[in-house]
Order: C-alpha cells, then structure tokens, then sequence
C-alpha cells in the first residue's frame, strides 16, 4: 500500500490538468510506495482573460500562485509549461526535472485556408503572443493580427464560430490533448521561432526537499534540459516575458547544441536572428552568447523601446 502522499499544484485547464496527470501517472508507476494527488491552483492569467499578456503581465503571469503554494508547503510540486515558467525562480524553489519535449513548432488552424501562405491580404489570424504577432507580420505584413485569450478549447470554439480565419498555437498542447487533426500546418522553426521551452514540463520543487527531487528523476530527460537551459539562458540575459518578442529554440546535432534565437520588433518590421553553437555542456554560456551578439547587432534598441513603453 502507498506509504507517502505527494500532492502536485497544477492550473485548472484541460491542458494543464492532463500534464499533471501525466506526471502523477509516471511518478506512480516508477514509485509503488507513493500516491499523488492534484491540486487546482487558479493563477492571474486564469483570471484576467480579456486583455492580451503582454498588457496585464510579466513574468509569473501562470506561475506566481502555484509557486506560493509551493513555498507554503500546500503542495509538494508544481508541473508548468516551461515557456510560462520565468528564468528566474523565487528563492528557495528549483526546477527539478524536465520532460522530454513534444513537437516544439507552432500550428495554422483555419477551417477556410490550406496554409499561412494560401491566406488573403487582411485575413485575421488570432494570437495571444507578441512572439507569434511580430514573427507573422515579417512573413505577412498585410496580415491582421488579433488578441486571442481563453483555454484551448475557447480558442478553437472562437475559430469555429467564425471571430477569426486561422489562429496559431503550440503543435505540442494540440498533440498531448488529441488534437491533432485540427492542425492544417506545422510551422517550421524558421518561420516561427518557438518560445522558450516550448513543448516541454518543468516540473518545480523546494530546493531542500531532496526527496522528491530523487523521485522525479524518472521524468527528467537530459537532452531537452540542455536544451532549455541555452533557450533560458538566451532568455534570460535579454530580461524579456511572455511581454517582449523573444524566441529561442535550441536542439543537439552531432554532439553540440545548436541555438536559434530571434528578437523582434511588435510590427516586425525589425528582427535580429541569430543563430550559433557550442558543446552541450556549455548549454549556459551558449545561450547568453548568443544574447550579447543580438544585442549587440541592433537589438538592444527593440527591448529598451518596449520596456520604456
């Protein structure tokens, strides 16, 4: 009989509650001496859902209440999306395992048009990202690109009553909740950079809970960590959220790590993309290269305007 109860903090949407539950199954396969519950933590970007991220939040907008639960021992773990989780976490917490990564690209939903470019000059296209905004309009700047919030579920709902004629979101929370036949197009890395770890779980502990962080080695998965850790790194020299136009995707080749970053200007008449690669153990130092160099071509520029604005 399980002995010792672990009780994870988890968003209360579909999406998230399957990432928790997948958790909870892994833990307990691995570990027959546990039983994990999930507990439902409403965050501020639960909450405020009218109004783009990018106006009502930086960083910890998915986070910050899980997180507090996290610190006042009301739950043993908190699962997050990895590109909601800040680059930098609250004293006393830890990102103690990563997942591996599902499809890292971005998807085109549209119930009228077979692609992003089979679109018509005007077309509405629905984002709640100004990453997604600024790369879309460098590809289509006659696109027009309207604020898109709510769960999965509402945003596909929204598309199909006809408020928009394709949205974009992530290929990896369609692909974990079955969706994937609503999927018209895969967007390539190069058209769309992903988010910072977009496609994987971090899962978070308190530093000192050893316990745990043992137990959730079963989850961890190496490769995505190193990959992750250049994405954050990049990530986190640049300063930005989910409020600035950052992107980064980072993936092994031959031996070494290969990272893509792009910064970009809202209307994305300006993008700085670089693109650059370094041993896998120098996943830290690779990312916030990788920063400076952009920063230094022009991109310093972009992220002062929009910090000042």
């Amino acid at each position: 009989m399980p002995s010792h109860l672990l009780t994870i903090g988890s968003r209360g949407s579909k999406l998230a509650l399957f990432q928790a539950n997948w958790v909870k199954s892994k833990l307990e396969t691995a570990h027959s001496d546990i039983r994990v519950v999930v507990e439902i933590v409403k965050t501020s970007g639960d909450v405020f859902l009218d109004a783009p991220l990018s106006q009502i939040g930086g960083k910890g907008l998915f986070t910050k209440e899980i997180e507090d639960a996290l610190l006042d021992g009301r739950i043993d773990l908190a699962v997050h999306s990895l590109k909601d989780l800040p680059t930098v976490l609250p004293a006393g917490l830890h990102l103690a395992a990563v997942s591996s990564r599902e499809d890292v690209r971005d998807a085109f939903l549209s119930n009228k048009h077979r692609s992003l470019g089979a679109l018509p000059n005007g077309a509405k296209v629905g984002t709640s990202s100004l990453r997604r905004q600024s790369q879309l309009l460098r590809l289509r700047r006659d696109l027009e690109v309207a604020n898109l919030r709510g769960n999965l579920d509402t945003r596909i709902r929204k598309l199909d009553e006809g408020q928009y004629d394709a949205i974009l979101l992530a290929c990896a929370g369609l692909d974990r909740l079955g969706y994937q036949q609503r999927i018209v197009e895969r967007l390539s890395v190069q058209q769309l950079c992903p988010a910072v770890g977009q496609g994987a779980l971090g899962i978070e502990t308190r530093e000192l809970d050893d316990e745990t962080q043992n137990r959730l080695q079963c989850l961890h998965h190496a490769p995505t960590h190193s990959a992750v850790t250049a994405e954050r790194a990049f990530l986190r020299r640049l300063g930005g959220g989910c409020q600035v136009p950052i992107a980064g995707h980072a993936w092994i080749e031959e031996s070494r790590l290969e990272l893509l970053g792009v910064v970009a200007s809202t209307d994305g008449r300006q993008l700085f993309r670089g693109q650059t690669s370094a041993p896998i153990e120098q996943a830290g130092e690779l990312g916030a290269e990788l920063a400076e160099r952009l920063l230094a071509s022009g991109a310093s520029e972009i992220l002062q305007a929009l910090s000042a604005s």
